[in-house]
C-alpha cells in the first residue's frame, strides 16, 4: 500500500550538512496531530527522534547518542546535592530536557536555571495564594479563577506598596517605643503630656513645706538688656541635650546662628553683638570643663566683663540653671562613659583661687585613662569624683575648705555641703530633672517666658538602663551617693510642687480671664439695653416709623402699636402740633438720655471691678 505524501516526507532520511557547515541549532517542531501519531506509530523513525529531541535552541548534534528516559544521577558536589531535589518538582518531559542541559552546560548555569525556575514556581504559588486572599477580601471585584491582567497588576502593586511601607516603618521606627505604633491614641482622647512621665502615679504627695516665693519662679528676663543665663552642666545628667535645646529650639527674635560642623553657636542679643547665654554650646568651656558652682560664680563675671573697668560694668543679673538626674542612673552612666575612655582631665576644679594639689585630689588610675575598668574597681576608688558629684558641684566648696579634707570632720563636712547644695538649688532661677522632660520644658517656658519650637522627648531607654545590676550593687551605689540621694529627693519634691503650683496658677488665670470676658460681654449688653430704652422713651411713633433710630424695634413693638392706636383717634391738627413740638426737642432729649445711659454703664462697670 502506498503511503501518503506527508508520510513519505516524514520517513525521508535527513539531509546531511555540507562539510564545514555549522550544526543546526533548531529542529522541526510544528507538526499536525496526524503526523505526530504516524511518526509515533513507526518505531525508529525520524519523527520519533524529533518528538524526543532536544528543546528549542539546543542541539545534540548529528552523532549524539539517543537520550535515555532515566532520572538524573546524583551530583557529587554540595551544589548538585542542593539542586537535585528540584528535579522532582518538574514534569517528566522537562526533567529530560534539564538532564540534557546538565550534559551540555556547566554546573553553575544549571543551578541558576533551576533556582530561577524554582523561584518562578514559588512566585506562581504565591500568586494563587494572594489571589485567594484578594478574592476573599474583595469578592465582588475579583475571583480566583478569572483574574485578568489588570487585577494581577493591582495585586502586585498592593503587595509592593505593603512591603515598601514595612521597610520604611522599620527604618524610621526601629524600636518598640515609636510614636507611630501607639494605636490607642486613635481610640482615646489625647492625654495630658505632663502627667505620669516616669510611669508613676500622677498623684503627688509633698514631703517638704515650701513658701509661695519658693514655688513661684517668674524671672523678668529681658534678652535685650544685660541679664545673662548661666547653665551649670553636670556630667551625665542629659545636659548636652538640654544645651542643644537652648541654642537650637527656642523661639527668639534673633535666633542663635549654628553652623554645620561647629559645636558652638552664636547667640547674640537683638541689635547687639553680646551673648545672652553662657553655656557649652554658646561660649564653650570658658571657665573650665564642667565647671561647678564655686567656679562659675567667681569666673563668669570676670569672663563676661573682663575687658571693662569695674566702674563701667553694667549691673547684670546672672540666672543660673541646671539639670539633675537620679543618682544611681547617673553613676552607672558615668561609669560606662569612663569605660569608653572619658577622663575630664581638662577640668580645673579651681576653688579659692587655686586648683587642688595631687595630695588633696589623687587620681584613681595610673595610665592615660581608665578605659575598660570594671564596675567593682570603679566603686572601690575612695577618691572617685563620681561619688556625690551633684552635691559637690552645686555646693559652695569654700565653706568646707575646698578639697582639703582635714579642715573639718567628715560628718560635719557632708552636712555643710548638703545644706549648701539645697540652698543654691532652691534659689536658682530654674532647674529641671532628666526623668521629667516635658515638665522641665513647661517650667522653663513659664519661668523665662520663652517658648520652645518642638517639645522635649522622654527617653526611657539609656545606656544606664541597659546595665543589669543586682540589689546588692544597687544598695552599694546608693551608699556611695547618699548625699546625692537626699539632694535628689529634695529636688524632686520641690520640682513637682513648683509644677503643680504653676499649673494651678495657669488654671486660675484662665478662669479669671473667662470671667472678665463674661463681664465685658454683659457690660456691652447693658449698654445697648440702656440706649434702646432711652431712645424708645423719647421718640414719637411717627419718628419710629419714618426714621427707625431704635436698634431694637422688636422689643418696643407693642408699645409703638398702642401709642399709634391711642393717638390715631385725636384730631389731625392736634397730632401735627404735637409732632412739631416733639421734633424741636427730640434732639436734646435723645442726647441727654444717651449720656445718662452711658454714665450708668460706666458706673456699673466700675462697680464690678
Amino acid at each position: 500500500m502506498a503511503l501518503p505524501a506527508f508520510a513519505a516526507r516524514a520517513l525521508r532520511p535527513p539531509l546531511q550538512p555540507e562539510l564545514g557547515a555549522p550544526a543546526r541549532t533548531t529542529c522541526p517542531r510544528r507538526h499536525s496531530r496526524v503526523e505526530a501519531e504516524l511518526a509515533a506509530s513507526l518505531p525508529g523513525s525520524v519523527a520519533a527522534s524529533v518528538r524526543a529531541g532536544p528543546p528549542r535552541g539546543v542541539s545534540l548534534g548529528f552523532n549524539s547518542p539517543p537520550l535515555q528516559d532515566e532520572p538524573p544521577k546524583a551530583f557529587s558536589s554540595l551544589a548538585g546535592a542542593l539542586c537535585a531535589p528540584l528535579f522532582a518538582l518538574l514534569p517528566r518531559g522537562r526533567r529530560r530536557r534539564m538532564h540534557d542541559l546538565r550534559r551540555r552546560w556547566d554546573l553553575g548555569s544549571l543551578c541558576r536555571a533551576l533556582l530561577t525556575r524554582g523561584l518562578a514556581a514559588v512566585g506562581h504559588s504565591l500568586k494563587h495564594v494572594l489571589s485567594a486572599i484578594f478574592s476573599k477580601i474583595f469578592g465582588p471585584l475579583a475571583s480566583v479563577g478569572n483574574m485578568d491582567e489588570k487585577s494581577n497588576k493591582l495585586l502586585l502593586a498592593l503587595v509592593m506598596l505593603f512591603l515598601f511601607a514595612v521597610i520604611v516603618l522599620q527604618y524610621v521606627c526601629p524600636g518598640t517605643e515609636c510614636q507611630l505604633l501607639r494605636l490607642q491614641a486613635f481610640s482615646s482622647p489625647v492625654p495630658d503630656p505632663y502627667r505620669s512621665e516616669d510611669e508613676s502615679s500622677s498623684r503627688f504627695v509633698p514631703r517638704y513645706n515650701f513658701s509661695r516665693s519658693d514655688l513661684l519662679r517668674k524671672v523678668d528676663f529681658d534678652i535685650k538688656g544685660d541679664d545673662l543665663i548661666v547653665f551649670l552642666h553636670i556630667q551625665k545628667t542629659g545636659g548636652t541635650t538640654f544645651g542643644r535645646h537652648l541654642v537650637r529650639n527656642i523661639q527668639l527674635e534673633q535666633p542663635c546662628e549654628c553652623r554645620v560642623g561647629q559645636k558652638k553657636c552664636t547667640c547674640h542679643r537683638p541689635g547687639k553683638r553680646e551673648t545672652w547665654l553662657f553655656s557649652r554650646f554658646s561660649t564653650g568651656w570658658s571657665c573650665g570643663l564642667h565647671a561647678d558652682w564655686t567656679e562659675l560664680t567667681s569666673c563668669v563675671p570676670s569672663v563676661v566683663d573682663g575687658k571693662r573697668d569695674a566702674r563701667l560694668r553694667p549691673s547684670r543679673n546672672f540666672h543660673y540653671i541646671t539639670i539633675l538626674r537620679d543618682p544611681v542612673s547617673r553613676y552607672l552612666s558615668e561609669w560606662r562613659h569612663v569605660q569608653r575612655g572619658a577622663t575630664w582631665k581638662a577640668s580645673l576644679h579651681v576653688c579659692d583661687g587655686r586648683p587642688p594639689t595631687s595630695e588633696e585630689l589623687p587620681s584613681c588610675y595610673t595610665g592615660d585613662d581608665w578605659s575598660g575598668c570594671p564596675l567593682k574597681e570603679f566603686m572601690d576608688c575612695p577618691y572617685n569624683l563620681a561619688n556625690n558629684r551633684q552635691v559637690r558641684m552645686l555646693s559652695d566648696l569654700t565653706l568646707v575648705g575646698c578639697y582639703n579634707l582635714s579642715v573639718m570632720p567628715e560628718k560635719q563636712r557632708n552636712k555643710v555641703l548638703l545644706e549648701s547644695a539645697k540652698s543654691n538649688l532652691k534659689h536658682m532661677a530654674f532647674f529641671g530633672l532628666t526623668e521629667f522632660q516635658r515638665k522641665t520644658q513647661y517650667l522653663f517656658e513659664k519661668t523665662f517666658n520663652m517658648n520652645f519650637i518642638s517639645p522635649f522627648t522622654q527617653y526611657n531607654t539609656t545606656r544606664a538602663s541597659s546595665v543589669e545590676i543586682n540589689e546588692e550593687i544597687q544598695k552599694r551605689i546608693e551608699g556611695l551617693n547618699f548625699l546625692d540621694m537626699e539632694l535628689y529627693s529634695y529636688a524632686k519634691d520641690l520640682f513637682l510642687q513648683r509644677y503643680q503650683f504653676m499649673r494651678q496658677k495657669e488654671h486660675q488665670d484662665a478662669r479669671r480671664k473667662r470671667q472678665e470676658q463674661r463681664k465685658f460681654l454683659k457690660g456691652r449688653f447693658l449698654q445697648t439695653h440702656f440706649l434702646s430704652q432711652s431712645q424708645g422713651q423719647n421718640q414719637s411713633p411717627g419718628q419710629n416709623l419714618s426714621q427707625s433710630p431704635n436698634p431694637n424695634p422688636n422689643q418696643n413693638l407693642t408699645q409703638n402699636v398702642s401709642q399709634n392706636l391711642t393717638q390715631s383717634a385725636k384730631p389731625n391738627l392736634i397730632q401735627k402740633a404735637n409732632r412739631g413740638k416733639q421734633k424741636q426737642g427730640s434732639g436734646q432729649e435723645q442726647s441727654d438720655s444717651t449720656s445718662n445711659g452711658t454714665k450708668d454703664y460706666i458706673g456699673s462697670v466700675e462697680t464690678w471691678r
